[in-house]
């Protein structure tokens, strides 16, 4: 099988899990600067030996890198986890958003519709309900995206059903509420605390610290991803998620329980493009998927902390 962005944060987990599995796994990534590739080169680096294991480095803006990769292997399963990340940068750069987010995923679809697969997973955002007021999040409620990561996602989805309805591709979205855990990208905001409460620096509190997310467990996440695997679904659309939002007060507190050390805190403007609050609605996901996401946010914080400090030891 194939999984796109399978050196990063999400994918390297996913990758493991699958490759421990039994399964093999084509890893496609193009290691850009979005942050330090070398983060992402450590994710994998005791992958590369596995035998199961093929990394391809290559952009899926690239059609005639990806033609020439699904003629040679024929996947069966493809993971799209490959996108420009990041809600804020979005609203600095929107084009860039939507060249890799929507293109991208435009050229996967079309590989597919050349040459087929058995089931085809998108991995989407909760970035797509945006504004919504409707709350918790239902797969089949309002989208209202407020940024252009958000519709770069929503704009994925909807080519996901065009060719499910066209071509017939099996197809299963998931959209995933602010994924957390060892390996989390350096720039999104758990890793940011921790990294500079533990250096004594400030962190950056916007809006009165009462907005609150839905923050996920890494390998809650991946359970879900591997259990819509194998489900034979013609397209649905599921929620991935904790289903308990947490104050972003009371996340800071509990980071600083887990490091023993105080916050110095700067408080800053709501910023654009942020909703005040994710919560997902899991009843479709547990009920089809049997998905129970199992670890709570002091548990996960903790796992989190502890692979911080070994981290920081190696260097």
């Amino acid at each position: 099988m194939l999984v796109t962005g399978g050196a990063g944060f999400i994918g390297s987990h996913l990758v493991e899990r699958l490759l421990a599995e039994g399964h093999e796994v084509t890893c496609l990534d193009n290691f850009n600067h979005y942050y330090d590739p070398a983060v992402k080169r450590r994710n994998i680096s005791p992958l590369l030996e596995d035998k199961r294991f093929t990394l391809v480095e290559a952009d899926i803006r690239d059609m005639d890198t990806l033609r020439s990769l699904f003629r040679e292997r024929r996947f069966d399963k493809v993971i799209h986890l490959a996108a420009q990340p990041g809600v804020r940068l979005s609203l600095q750069n929107p084009g860039l958003y939507m060249n890799i987010n929507v293109t991208g995923t435009l050229n996967l679809l079309e590989a597919l519709r050349e040459f087929g697969t058995e089931s085809f997973i998108f991995g989407s955002s909760s970035s797509v309900y945006g504004a919504t007021e409707a709350i918790p999040f239902r797969e089949d409620g309002e989208l209202k995206p407020i940024s252009p990561y958000g519709a770069s996602k929503r704009a994925g989805e909807l080519l996901c059903e065009v060719y499910r309805h066209v071509y017939r591709i099996p197809i299963v979205v998931l959209r995933f509420f602010t994924v957390y855990g060892p390996r989390q990208r350096p720039d999104m905001a758990i890793h940011k605390f921790i990294r500079q409460i533990d250096r004594g620096g400030k962190i950056s509190l916007y809006g009165d610290g009462l907005s609150r997310r839905d923050y996920t467990f890494v390998a809650d996440i991946v359970d879900g991803i591997v259990a819509a695997l194998d489900k034979g679904f013609a397209f649905e659309t599921f929620n991935l998620g904790n289903s308990e939002p947490v104050a972003l007060r009371h996340l800071i507190s509990t980071i600083e329980d887990c490091l023993g050390k105080k916050a110095v805190i700067e408080n800053l403007p709501e910023q654009p493009g942020d909703p005040f609050v994710t919560y997902a609605d899991i009843e479709k996901s547990g009920r089809l998927l049997d998905y129970r996401p199992q670890v709570k946010i002091e548990q996960g914080l903790e796992r989190f902390v502890r692979w911080y400090e070994e981290a920081k030891k190696q260097g």
